[in-house]
Order: structure tokens, then sequence, then C-alpha cells
């Protein structure tokens, strides 16, 4: 099968992926088909940030994650309203039903309002998002805009008996779901197993039983971020926004639904009992969670202070650095890994996905300079599909990015003149080299992400002096730059045509 050489070969390509693609569905633990519900249409919802600190490289994984999967399912053919919220109201410390709400936290501390304290740092995740080339969701709702929906979802749960109040604020009653539906269908918790781990807590004994979560909260005199309801003056709980928006947005069953790891349990649980109850069925068709990034094995988070900002990296500016990452070099680093493995930080592994980046700019560089042969030793159409394979094999990124590594190889060596390449094979390679780097996997040109305008007009500099050298027969000065620039990574390649270079 080749459906690369077909005169409706886009039509052709998207179809033919749109059949093979499988994704790992969270919910049954398996890869499945990918079918959306009313193709060509994709609904994809992901939980976005908690607004009230600096965006840190934990943000970065599921912005990068999930921005894959949105160019990827719009690459082959699929029309997707991809929603991310902004959480800027009711999410307690520790996850908890209890504490002070984070960003209300935040503002208490700076005098500021919690308002501005959400808009500051929601604009300087937009900030680290763009930098690291993350696409704009199609909408992008706030948990403050959408307080009627959630009061109103609160509502319906409460009618159909499976809420009860308790002095102003609104619980889910997990044991009465767990009966009619079973609890712990996503995160393979038991209701039995939770309630024999739960200690009862301060703060709790509003509630029936431990493991019930809050829906609406009483605001205690103090609490400033507060709405009318029903029931009392206060605000929702965490759980309950995804639900309203996802479903606002997408309907009341929609395709997939995106985050970390960390949000399996309890917040996506919380969901699917909220979304069941509500509605009356599961919203959500494949869930997808990508892992965690460690530092020395331990989750990264605010809440743990084990944490290093986007900024951090950007600049260097941190303890823990050797030296200043580009946003690309973030991005690259977090595809070198597949999206459901973990992924631990270090500068080794940050300055090898940065040289491994390099070489795939180099080799993009190179493509259209390239000159035709009258023959192909490579198989380029089958380099392509094995491309799409591993996007379609559950986006697995460190086989593709193998794949991009093995045409670098291609590539430098029909520069080196070792191997050729048709004109038509070589055009297929362009095209599709820079469809998997640019514009599946995401990477972009940096202006200044190592001054690469800069590098070759050094290199040129210095490859001109290493020539006159030669031709005035000075071999120990021709040797000795090439013996450095070896040690220093860069391998020089004499050709026919002239003298270039390779970052190793």
């Amino acid at each position: 099968m080749q459906p690369f050489f077909k005169k409706n070969k886009l039509i052709m390509e998207a179809t033919d992926n749109q059949a093979r693609l499988e994704i790992y569905n969270t919910l049954t633990k398996k890869k499945e088909h990918f079918e959306p519900l009313t193709p060509p249409h994709v609904g994809l919802y992901v939980c976005g940030p908690t607004v009230y600190g600096e965006p840190h490289l934990g943000h970065a994984r599921p912005a990068v994650t999930f921005d894959l999967v949105f160019r990827y399912l719009q690459h082959i053919g699929y029309k997707v309203r991809y929603v991310r919220n902004i959480t800027d109201v009711g999410h307690l410390e520790q996850d908890a039903d209890s504490g002070e709400d984070k960003i209300a936290k935040k503002a208490r501390l700076e005098q500021l309002e919690p308002m501005e304290v959400a808009q500051y740092y929601m604009d300087s995740y937009h900030r680290a998002m763009d930098a690291l080339n993350v696409k704009r969701p199609s909408i992008e709702p706030r948990a403050s805009g959408h307080i009627i929906e959630q009061i109103n979802m609160v509502q319906r749960i409460l009618d159909a008996g499976f809420a009860y109040v308790s002095e102003g604020s609104v619980y889910f009653d997990v044991a009465k779901f767990d009966k009619e539906f079973g609890y712990g269908k996503l995160s393979g918790r038991k209701l039995d197993e939770l309630l024999a781990n739960t200690r009862t807590l301060d703060g709790q004994e509003e509630k029936r039983n431990p493991a019930d979560f809050a829906l609406w909260k009483k605001a205690a005199p103090e609490h400033i971020m507060r709405w009318p309801s029903p029931w009392s003056d206060g605000f929702p709980g965490w759980h309950i926004e995804c639900t309203a928006m996802s479903t606002k947005y997408l309907g009341e069953r929609f395709d997939i639904h995106g985050g970390g790891m960390d949000l399996l349990f309890p917040h996506h649980e919380s969901e699917v009992c909220q979304s069941t109850v509500a509605n009356g069925m599961e919203s959500v068709k494949y869930w997808m969670h990508n892992n965690m990034i460690t530092i020395n094995g331990q989750k990264m988070g605010k809440s743990l202070g084990n944490f290093i900002t986007l900024n951090e990296f950007f600049s260097g500016k941190h303890d823990l650095l050797e030296q200043a990452y580009s946003p690309m070099t973030i991005r690259f680093f977090v595809l070198q890994a597949h999206y459901r493995g973990t992924l631990d930080f270090s500068n080794e592994a940050l300055q090898a996905a940065e040289k491994g980046m390099r070489k795939l700019y180099a080799a993009a560089a190179l493509l259209p300079k390239l000159k035709a042969g009258d023959h192909s030793d490579a198989d380029i159409a089958a380099w392509v599909q094995r491309c799409y394979d591993a996007m379609n094999d559950d986006l697995n990124t460190p086989n593709l990015i193998a794949e991009l590594f093995e045409a670098s190889r291609i590539i430098n060596s029909v520069r080196d003149g070792k191997l050729a390449l048709t004109a038509a094979d070589l055009d297929l390679l362009t095209r599709y080299f820079q469809t998997f780097f640019y514009d599946i996997l995401g990477m972009k040109e940096e202006a200044d992400s190592g001054s690469s305008q800069y590098t070759d007009a050094l290199m040129s500099l210095i490859i001109d002096i290493r020539k006159d050298a030669k031709a005035n027969k000075n071999w120990a000065v021709a040797d000795l730059i090439r013996d450095k620039l070896t040690e220093m990574g860069i391998t020089l390649k004499d050709t026919k045509e002239g003298t270039t270079y390779e970052l190793n």
C-alpha cells in the first residue's frame, strides 16, 4: 500500500491513517482503534493549569503532549475542537475539600485581587506555551466564567439523589454511586480500600463518608472568592468545573479527555461519577494520560517545592541548571520519551536532547541544497510509511524521532555522495521530513536558540582559513583546526563541492 503517489494523495493519506490510528485508553487499559463519535469531528478536552504560580516543566509535558494529539488529528483530516480550561477558582490546597483557595492565598500574600493573580499567571502561562510552540486551543474557558453551569450541574446531581447538602456545602455520595454504578472504573481504586486507608481530617465532619467529595463549598467569612447559590454563598468544588465546561462545549458525550497521570485520581475519577449522574452517561469515550516529569524520581510540582520554572530553563538561572535551554530543546526533550512513560530531568538528558535536535535542524537545512541523481539508493516511500506507523501506534514519538535520525543519515550520505536519490524521492523526503519535524512534532526555527546564522558565518570563516592553510601546504594548521573542531563535537566533511560541517 503506497498512498503517497495517488492523484488525491492528501485525501488518501488522511483516510488511510484515520483507519490505522490507535490510542491507549486509560478507561479500558488497552490500545484501541480511534473512532470518533461523529467523524470527521473530534472533541478534545484537556485539563489546563491552576493559575497561581509561574509555569514549570511539569506544565510543559501535558501541553506538548496534547498539542501533539491536536496537530496529528488535524493532519490526518479530522476537524478538532480542542478545549483546555483555566482553573482560576475553587482549587484548594492539597486538592482537599478544606483549606484555603490557592489563588486566594496568593492574592492575600501579595495584597492583590484574586483575579489579578489569575490574570498575571495566565498571561505568563500563555507566553511560555507560545515559546514552546504549543497551539492555542479552540476554546479556553475559565472556571470563574462558568459558575452558573456548575451550579446547574450540582442541582442535577442533587435531583438525581447522588448528592446531599450539609451545612451549606454539597457533597457527592460516593457510596451510593458505588452501589449503583461501581466506583473506580477509571483509576482502579476500590471504595472499600479507600475507606480502609483514609483517616478523617479536620473540617471533614460535614461528610457522611470520607471518600465523598465537594460539589459546592460554603465560603468561610474570610474567603474572598464566593458566589450566591441555592445552598450558600460559596464556590464550586474542583472536580465539577471540568465536567461542566467539557460538556458545555463538546456535548454530553465527547471523544477524548486528556490530562496528567496525577489527575487520574481523584479528579478524573470524580468527573466520571459526576457526568454519569448529571448527564445519564459517561461523557468520555477515550481517556488519555501523560506520565509525570520527575526530579530524582520524585514528581515535579509546585506543591512539592521541587519545580523549575520554564523561564528559569530558558534563562539558565536555577541552581540545578548547568546552562540555559531553549524552548525547542525543552519541547524536543519532552517528545523524545513516549507520553505514557516517565521522564526524569537531568542536565545530561537535556544536553543530549539539544544535541540530537541540532542534528535534525542541520539535516533540514541541507535538504534544499541536495542534488538529485538518476536512481535512488533508499526507499523513501517506505520511510514515510514507517513515520506514519510510529504516530499511528499511540503517538510513538520516540520511534518517529528515530526515523527522523535515519532520514538525517540518508541526507548526509546524499550530500557526501555515498547515496543517490531521484528528484521525486528527494521531493518526497523533503516534504515529509518537514511535515513530521515541523508540522506534527511542532518544532520551529529559533532566532536566537544558538544563533545558527552566526554559527554558520563563523564556521564558514574557519573553513576558509583551513582551505587557505591547505592551499599553502600548511598541513599542521589544517589538521589542528580539524582536530580541535572534532574535540568540540564538530565534524568537517571534505567533498568535491567543498567542505561542510556537521554537529555530532
